[in-house]
Parts: structure tokens; C-alpha cells; sequence
């Protein structure tokens, strides 16, 4: 069983940065690959990042690669994205969620645990 609690949203404006943890509980994070998905107002929730469980392979989607960065630190349990040059169209609630498995997934239903999201929102 793995508890995720997610931090860091809130508002910025265009061209800025945040940086999101996810805080897990559980003895399975530092072997589960994770990743961050984000729901915007009226769309489906959609894959942002991944990273298998050592963190040396990651993906992401198109729309913020360059951008954004995922990382995990397996000493501490956190995983992070970390986001810059945001734009008005990033403004969504973020989710990370954790796979069983230890290799990356842009497939939500690949996931088993969530966290409870947090909000981003990029003002232009």
C-alpha cells in the first residue's frame, strides 16, 4: 500500500516556475516507477511525466518536454517535478500516482495509488 500527498501548486504568472512533491508513504516506493498527470477545467486527465524506480529513465509529453522535470529522491520517499516557463494552458490540478511495476507508463490505468492532487494555476 502506498500513500501520496502532493504539494507545492499555487499561482504564478506566465514564464515562471513551481516546483510539486509528492510525498510517499509505504515500503515500496524506492521500487515502484511514479509519475504526474494533470486535469485541466472540462478535459481529461492526461499524462505529464514518468520515471521508473532508480530514476534514471524518465518520459514525458510532448507538451512539456524542455520544460519540465521529474525527479525522485528514494532517501527521502518524495518525488518532484519541477516546472518552468509555464504557461497559461499548464493551469490544471496535478495527481502523482505510483505503479507497481519498476518501469515508466504514460497509461493511467497502469497506476494503482494517487495522491489527492494539488492546483496550478498560470495566470497570462
Amino acid at each position: 500500500q502506498v500513500q501520496l500527498v502532493e504539494s507545492g501548486g499555487g499561482l504564478v504568472q506566465a514564464g515562471g516556475s513551481l516546483r510539486l512533491s509528492c510525498a510517499a508513504s509505504g515500503r515500496t516506493f524506492g521500487s515502484s516507477a511514479m509519475g504526474w498527470f494533470r486535469q485541466a477545467p472540462g478535459k481529461e486527465r492526461e499524462f505529464v511525466a514518468a520515471i521508473n524506480w532508480s530514476g534514471g529513465i524518465t518520459t514525458y509529453a510532448d507538451s512539456v518536454k524542455g520544460r519540465f522535470t521529474i525527479s525522485r529522491d528514494n532517501s527521502k520517499n518524495t518525488l518532484y517535478l519541477q516546472m518552468n516557463s509555464l504557461k497559461p494552458e499548464d493551469t490544471a490540478v496535478y495527481y502523482c500516482a505510483a505503479r507497481s511495476g519498476t518501469s515508466t507508463s504514460v497509461y493511467q490505468n497502469s497506476y494503482s495509488y494517487w495522491g489527492q492532487g494539488t492546483q496550478v494555476t498560470v495566470s497570462s
